[in-house]
């Protein structure tokens, strides 16, 4: 490496801290700052010599002098712009190096009329419905391959396991009519029209646009209305004739690794089909273990409307659909 030039000066304390290759704490810079104390000069008792709070303490009370300006250098380099500060203030607490914690001021977010309608509904429906919750795993490889078969062969849409759970769903309720009822103080309604109620998150909140007569359409029918039906909604789009009218509600949150849950019956429902991620595990079949792809799916109830072995009865039914969907073409 060449040799340093004769007339360039030797690099010490004052030139490192231009440079800010002194090891020392925000807290501590800043005190030294406030104090007018150059802090190369102070010894640090940190980890690989960093100067915190302590030692600088330590300085102003032992008296040190402050630093006395330091002139300009000739045709000295424009200053690079100082880093931006962390939101927030320095707190009075420290870690272990002495750095101190930042305190980030709270913020309220005023609620949209979307969330003031979700904390109004939801509220009731807590408030009043007692809620029962059952929770079935699904082995899904026979739904999984029926699936891959039918976006290979029809053209025009591109099925998904949710659109399998809806249809399936669909077609438990037709045999279970009391699920897709509802309370009320005159007496518990049985609906005749299936219209199952699809969650798609935005934002700010929730929406349930329904696929009407589902259990009256075809797998494509289901499939290319979800998919409709999901976009206008993330797009604002939807009429709001299309927000209302569900008779049962599937709620998936597969997508994000969510194994089982349970959610909050829709007031003028009695039920909500909770559905997870769909996992290899092992199974136990004819004394043979064997990995199948299962779903654990949440059966959320209201207790007015039927009981436990209603319910029970209905998932048993959803279990054999999607475990033997060739029925569902059908």
């Amino acid at each position: 490496a060449p040799a340093p030039s004769a007339s360039a000066p030797a690099p010490g304390p004052q030139a490192q801290v231009d440079r800010g290759r002194i090891p020392a704490s925000p807290l501590a810079r800043r005190l030294a700052r406030e104090h007018g104390l150059d802090i190369a000069q102070i010894t640090g008792s940190g980890p690989r010599g960093r100067v915190v709070k302590a030692d600088v303490d330590q300085a102003i009370a032992g008296g040190q002098a402050p630093r006395a300006a330091a002139p300009a250098p000739a045709q000295a380099p424009a200053a690079a712009p100082a880093a931006p500060l962390a939101a927030g203030t320095p707190s009075a607490e420290v870690d272990e190096h002495g750095r101190p914690y930042v305190s980030r001021p709270d913020r309220t977010v005023k609620l949209s009329q979307m969330r003031k309608t979700i904390v109004k509904r939801m509220g009731q429906s807590k408030r009043e419905i007692p809620h029962i919750n059952l929770t079935i795993p699904i082995v899904m490889d026979k739904a999984v391959a029926l699936r891959a078969d039918f976006n290979a062969a029809v053209e025009g849409t591109k099925a998904s396991l949710n659109d399998l759970v809806i249809l399936a769903a669909a077609r438990a309720l037709r045999k279970h009519p009391r699920v897709n009822g509802y309370y009320t103080e005159n007496g518990i309604v049985e609906r005749g029209d299936v219209h199952i109620g699809v969650a798609v998150a935005l934002d700010d909140g929730l929406v349930v646009p329904p696929i009407r007569f589902a259990d009256q359409k075809t797998l494509k029918q289901v499939s290319i209305e979800t998919r409709d039906l999901g976009t206008r909604a993330k797009e604002r789009a939807l009429r709001p004739e299309e927000l209302t009218g569900s008779t049962f509600t599937i709620s998936n949150l597969g997508m994000f690794g969510i194994e089982e849950f349970t959610a909050v019956i829709n007031p003028g429902e009695s039920a909500i089909l909770a559905v997870g991620a769909m996992q290899e595990e092992p199974v136990v079949e004819n004394g043979a273990i064997v990995v199948r792809k299962r779903m654990r799916v949440t059966m959320c109830s209201d207790h007015r409307t039927f009981d436990g072995a209603e319910s029970a009865q209905f998932l048993q039914t959803l279990k054999k659909l999607l475990e033997n969907p060739i029925g569902l073409l059908s």
